[in-house]
């Protein structure tokens, strides 16, 4: 069974940083596409940005370039979001997801992580 488990979420003043991690079980993953997506109280989720686990290459919403970074530990099949330069705007719950590189939606979800920036 597939587990995606965030932590890192939390409290920051504007211009802070927060790392997220999730903690990816219950399969291999190097064919696999993992993003990061998050929701704003009364807004749908919105795409933030995605790592494919085979090589490594990334992507990232307008909003986030620049400030967020992505990445993979491959050993410990955990992938991270170093977020810098928060803004209040950045608020929202913070959601891992992975898809198979043959899918076109993600199959698998987390519970979600709370990030909160205060201005």
């Amino acid at each position: 069974q597939v587990q995606l488990v965030e932590s890192g979420g939390g409290l920051v003043q504007a211009g802070g940083s927060l790392r997220l991690s999730c903690v990816a079980s219950g399969r291999t993953f190097s064919r696999y596409r993992m993003g990061w997506f998050r929701q704003a109280a009364g807004k749908g989720r919105a795409f933030v940005a995605h790592i494919n686990w085979n090589d490594g290459s990334t992507d990232y919403a307008g909003s986030v370039k620049g400030r967020f970074t992505i990445s993979r530990d491959n050993a410990k099949n955990t992938i991270y979001l170093q977020m810098n330069s928060l803004k209040p705007e950045d608020t929202a719950v913070y959601y891992c997801a992975a898809r198979n590189m043959l899918s076109t939606e993600y199959n698998y979800w987390g519970h979600g992580a709370q990030v909160t920036v205060s201005s």
